[in-house]
């Protein structure tokens, strides 16, 4: 009866203080202020320790009329009062800023970049980040600021938000503890953990005389045009490229002779939909690899032939979020 009691409290008090967090720093908000009514203090472990000793040496004084141990308990005293203003101001008006995310495929781990800004003429030091598991510790010079990056595990495709984000900081002395919280709206997308070991690429449909026109194939060597971003390495003229200062990238036309459709339905029918989404997965980083050019077609959605980083990344997400309802902004912010 007794335990049943305890974890029903604890549930309550749980409950209401998450309640309460949510209300004193609501998600949402791109960059968050460290003001004085959003940085908390209190003693530490190591600070309850110290009083502790503090009063059996006051109590030892007492005791035996020491003025020398009188002058030591109020002399670490007086520290340990001084120390309360430097560690609250350690936190004070800093400014959070929820930075770039990098996603990656299930299994692995997510990485979520946060810029600490210190807009004060005095620096911040031995701040510690934390997402859940994940600790990072840095410094934050005076009128400057720094980035730090912090990784969630991810268990599975889709979005992954971050959780709560915590700054603590025990400077200088350590025997109290400053505190404060950041709710970001940050999240980055996960991919599909590619098929360890797939079988060959299909062959592609125009092989079977199925070909259709599209504006880039492979077929024909078109000439040289300047390189841009997403092209793949290996279409780099690198002879040429080294003969002048401009990166020449190989360009070619005509059929589609050797671009190929990665088709959900031609996958066997008795795979489950995460076990196909994984071979898909893998066949799209295998055809980007050899610099194929590919489309992706799923149930209610098809991804027209294409062969640079965009294009890739566009399959990948389109992956990560079948069966989901997603932000279509945010899918689109990600896209680009």
């Amino acid at each position: 009866m007794w335990p049943f009691l305890d974890r029903a409290v604890d549930e309550l008090w749980r409950k209401r203080w998450q309640r309460w967090l949510v209300r004193r720093h609501p998600r949402g908000i791109r960059t968050q202020v460290l003001g004085r009514d959003r940085v908390y203090i209190f003693l530490s472990r190591t600070g309850a320790l110290f009083c502790a000793v503090l009063l059996a040496m006051l109590g030892g004084a007492v005791n035996y009329d020491l003025a020398l141990a009188y002058v030591m308990v109020f002399l670490l005293m007086s520290m340990a009062l001084v120390s309360i203003f430097h560690t609250f101001r350690n936190l004070l008006g800093l400014h959070l800023t929820a930075g770039r995310t990098e996603g990656c495929f299930a299994g692995e781990r997510a990485r979520f970049e946060i810029l600490v800004d210190n807009p004060g003429s005095q620096p911040r030091q031995s701040l510690e980040l934390t997402y859940h598991d994940t600790r990072a510790v840095c410094d934050v010079p005076n009128s400057d600021g720094t980035r730090v990056w912090l990784t969630l595990p991810a268990p599975k495709r889709g979005w992954l938000v971050v959780p709560r984000l915590r700054i603590d900081t025990h400077w200088p002395i350590g025997v109290f503890h400053a505190w404060s919280y950041a709710n970001f709206e940050q999240r980055a997308l996960i991919y599909p953990a590619p098929e360890a070991d797939p079988p060959p690429l299909p062959v592609a449909a125009a092989a079977a005389g199925e070909g259709v026109p599209v504006p880039r194939g492979q077929d024909d060597f078109a000439g040289l045009r300047p390189f841009s971003r997403g092209d793949s390495p290996r279409r780099i003229a690198w002879k040429a490229a080294a003969r002048g200062d401009v990166l020449p990238v190989k360009e070619f036309h005509g059929q589609a002779a050797s671009s190929l459709w990665l088709e959900w339905d031609r996958l066997p029918p008795d795979m489950h939909t995460e076990a196909r989404l994984s071979r898909l997965a893998a066949w799209v980083l295998a055809a980007f690899e050899r610099g194929q050019t590919f489309g992706l077609s799923l149930p209610g959605r098809d991804i027209v032939p294409d062969h640079d980083e965009a294009h890739r990344d566009a399959c990948l997400a389109a992956l990560a979020l079948y069966g989901e309802r997603s932000d279509s902004t945010l899918e689109q912010n990600h896209a680009s």
